[in-house]
């Protein structure tokens, strides 16, 4: 028999049928087998004539397929196992950054059907890009032979802060002229698909927890991930759920005092979390080291981008025995003796001790089982910066007595941003909030 798994209650009033839908969907998501109509009905509390009635209509849309067949232990009729169809339907997922955007498609399960690369946000206006990304939907959904009926919408993933109310980018940081761009609207539009719009950071979070490892025993029901790329933003789960704030702008935690003796931030102060490892700090720092040249526009993401990688490559070639940081050292006392590749492993292992003080608060602070560590730029940092983070959440978080607090570092790839954002339509279609549900809508 499958393994059952906890659901939420359904109400048999026929009123709120959309919502019974959605926890009859919510439910199979997450049965790895698969359910019986006999399970949903008492994983739900619904009738067993509901449970006829939505399942005929998801069957119908293509939204759950029958699966195995369960011959009874006793008396009684076989049970066929219930599943979601992954290539019923599908989800666009765009990820909008300074130096790349990404749009992909994404099945029922989550899964990355096709990829494509669009303009980089920090050199075209938005109207533009905009454009842009339609096109790209548009050839992806052509090139897999999806039928924009089965496309349930399209998910954003953009810098912070955002209005998700009004589906607006407000005035991104690395984006100039960006000034509250309502993409929602525009990209509607464009294309004439649902879409809705969420921080990448928070989007990331719940990357992870739709297409995270099962099985870890609660670790990916309560976690805080850090998204690491041009800029540093969290997002937050809690009990299985992403946790969004009073203006869904939770996770801002670029100004978090981790270091007195830090880099200076844009607000004016020294320390701040954001500032110690965004990759312009990083590579401004090892400029002024010596250790690859300066930035020609310190302005352009892309160039900041591609310097990054030279320090992270250069990093890599020195072994951690090499380079010998002390939690509260400063760039300024680097070893001049040792080797270059030892001085630019020493300046991450810096900017790692300063990450892992911010993570160990935000882990205190939220008493969460796991923090996760992900985005653009964590591949090329992950083997300095994970050991570092591991010792330190093992040895400063307060509930460590009580449970295990993890640092692990994210089981998606870069590309963690364009999947969040598919799967925040996902996360609409399947949601058993109604003032979430997506299916049906039409903006």
């Amino acid at each position: 028999m499958p393994k059952e798994t906890a659901a939420r209650r359904g109400t048999n009033l026929p009123r709120i049928a959309d919502f019974n839908q959605a926890v009859i969907l919510d439910a199979i998501r997450h049965s790895v087998d698969g359910l019986s109509r006999v399970e949903l009905a008492r994983l739900t509390g619904l009738s067993a004539q509901s449970i006829s009635n939505i399942t005929r209509r998801l069957l119908g849309r293509e939204l759950i397929s029958e699966g195995q067949r369960l011959e009874p232990s006793g008396r009684g009729k076989p049970r066929t196992l219930l599943q979601l169809h992954p290539t019923g339907h599908f989800a666009i997922g765009v990820h909008i950054d300074p130096t790349i955007t990404t749009v992909v498609l994404l099945d029922l399960l989550g899964d990355v059907v096709a990829s494509a690369e669009s303009l980089p946000a920090s050199t075209t206006s938005p109207e533009n890009l905009v454009d842009a990304i339609a096109s790209q939907v548009n050839e992806l959904v052509t090139s897999q032979g999806v039928t924009a009926s089965r496309v349930l919408g399209i998910g954003i993933a953009a810098p912070g802060p955002v209005d998700t109310k009004a589906g607006a980018v407000l005035h991104p940081p690395l984006l100039p002229g960006w000034e509250r761009v309502e993409l929602r609207r525009l990209l509607h539009e464009a294309t004439g698909l649902p879409v809705v719009l969420h921080k990448d950071a928070a989007a990331s979070a719940l990357a992870e927890l739709w297409r995270g490892p099962r099985g870890s025993a609660g670790v990916h029901e309560d976690f805080v991930f850090f998204y690491l790329g041009t800029g540093l933003g969290a997002g937050l789960v809690i009990n299985g759920e992403l946790l969004g704030g009073s203006s869904d702008n939770a996770g801002e935690i670029g100004h978090l005092m981790v270091d007195a003796d830090g880099p200076v931030c844009s607000c004016g102060m020294r320390g701040c979390v954001g500032a110690a490892c965004m990759p312009r700090t990083l590579v401004d720092e090892a400029a002024s080291a010596g250790l690859i040249t300066a930035p020609r526009n310190d302005n352009d993401p892309r160039e900041i981008d591609e310097l990054f990688t030279q320090l992270c490559d250069l990093a890599s070639r020195a072994g951690p025995e090499s380079a010998r940081t002390a939690a509260h050292t400063s760039v300024r006392n680097l070893d001049p003796a040792v080797s270059r590749e030892a001085r630019a492993r020493q300046m991450l292992e810096l900017s790692a001790a300063r990450l892992a003080r911010g993570a160990a608060t935000v882990a205190n602070l939220l008493d969460v089982r796991a923090v996760i560590f992900g985005g653009p730029a964590w591949s090329r940092i992950a083997n300095v910066f994970l050991p570092i983070l591991q010792d330190t959440l093992l040895t400063t978080t307060e509930a460590r007595q009580i449970h295990d607090v993890v640092a692990l570092g994210s089981s998606i790839d870069d590309g963690v941003g364009a999947i969040g954002a598919g799967c925040l339509v996902l996360e609409h279609a399947f949601s058993t909030r109604p003032s979430t549900l997506l299916l049906g809508a039409n903006s």
